[in-house]
């Protein structure tokens, strides 16, 4: 089996420098409002040489860079480019198992027999997809998902990873443990602790080892793919009922402002699942555990389904706010769903005032689709 894994390089920043050229030489920020609850959805390279990243917040990002330049994402655009991009790849590997609007696994051992042929069915995807968007990517190219995966980001922007059956273990053995697909903070804490910094000590952990860390399937899954053991065959997208992101935290949250930037970095995974499934949803649901275990959710339907993160986290931080004034107190866990799913070609062209409210059961019920659960096996 040979496999890639394709990212764009910080698309959405990406894909505003080729509708702005004028920004390629800034530090281009993509989120919310960098003086309300926004979130940084991405930056470029030039931003993060400040130390911006992903999911921190706009306001933090203001502070370490002052003349940043801040633009509000613009999903309809970034769909049309990515629609673009697989359709280019699809041209050249049949294959394909999206994850993400800018990031996904191409079966390449249906078109090439070697790990050499395999590079230059990497290299032709670069060139498809520069010459259809202009747009940037990185390919890992490995024996398995979780391998294609890690190596795709070592050479970014624009590199080619190729690591070859026989070779897994020895590529992961010096990297980061936290860059291993599946490892939550949580399982990072145990394992520093036991003093395992890297992929290779973890793969190297015998079973008596092991159990003293991690316990149970999720600590012999990890081991097994820090050894490069990862059996997942490419699978189609899969029809669902809901999608949800939620994070569980290390300690108990009860600042507002990092809660609400929790909510709108979630939103933004949640939009990202469902671009790749060509919906959107009507209810929104905010779910939240206190200390003692005890969970409360709460709901709002729109008149209209959207597929906006800005939205979706709009509403989200509104439902927190009545949660938490029904009953205040530090939060253990907060998570964003949306349901009432509908496919992408009935959107309309703006969203409504909201039809209805509800909270409880029902609302928890409508969480049935989690994108991610603490400590468990990341879907990559």
């Amino acid at each position: 089996m040979i496999i890639a894994h394709l990212d764009l390089d910080a698309f959405f920043a990406a894909v505003e420098e080729l509708e702005d050229p004028r920004l390629r030489t800034k530090p281009l920020v993509v989120g919310g409002d960098p003086k309300g609850r926004g979130v940084v959805a991405t930056a470029n390279y030039v931003a993060r040489r400040y130390g911006i990243r992903s999911a921190m917040s706009c306001a933090e990002a203001l502070r370490r860079c002052p003349h940043a330049f801040f633009v509000r994402p613009s999903r309809n655009r970034y769909s049309a480019y990515s629609r673009t991009v697989w359709d280019c790849v699809r041209e050249i590997t049949p294959t394909v198992e999206r994850t993400g609007i800018d990031e996904g696994y191409l079966d390449v051992g249906e078109v090439a027999s070697d790990f050499g042929e395999a590079r230059a069915v990497a290299e032709a995807v670069q060139i498809s997809v520069r010459a259809a968007t202009s747009l940037s990517c990185s390919l890992g190219v490995a024996s398995c998902k979780v391998v294609a995966k890690i190596a795709s980001d070592r050479r970014k922007p624009g590199g080619i990873t190729v690591v070859r059956t026989g070779q897994e273990r020895s590529f992961l053995a010096p990297l980061d443990i936290r860059l291993l697909p599946g490892v939550g903070p949580h399982s990072e804490r145990r394992l520093s602790a036991a003093g395992i910094e890297t992929i290779g000590a973890l793969a190297e952990l015998d079973d008596r080892e092991l159990s003293t860390v991690l316990r149970g399937k999720v600590g012999r899954l990890l081991r097994h793919r820090a050894q490069g053991i990862d059996p997942r065959a490419l699978a189609g997208p899969a029809e669902a009922i809901s999608i949800s992101h939620e994070e569980t935290f290390p300690r108990d949250v009860e600042s507002r402002t990092q809660l609400y930037a929790e909510l709108n970095a979630m939103a933004g995974r949640v939009v990202e699942r469902l671009d790749v499934l060509g919906q959107a949803g009507r209810t929104i649901t905010t779910k939240v555990r206190y200390g003692d275990f005890s969970i409360r959710s709460r709901s709002r339907t729109l008149a209209e389904p959207t597929d906006q993160a800005e939205r979706i986290g709009e509403v989200a931080c509104q439902l927190l706010d009545r949660a938490l004034q029904d009953r205040p107190g530090a939060l253990r866990l907060v998570g964003v769903g949306v349901s009432n799913l509908v496919n992408e070609r009935q959107l309309p062209l703006v969203d409504s005032s909201e039809l209805q409210e509800s909270s409880g059961a029902a609302a928890h019920a409508a969480l049935t689709v989690r994108s991610e659960q603490e400590d468990g096996p990341h879907g990559t």
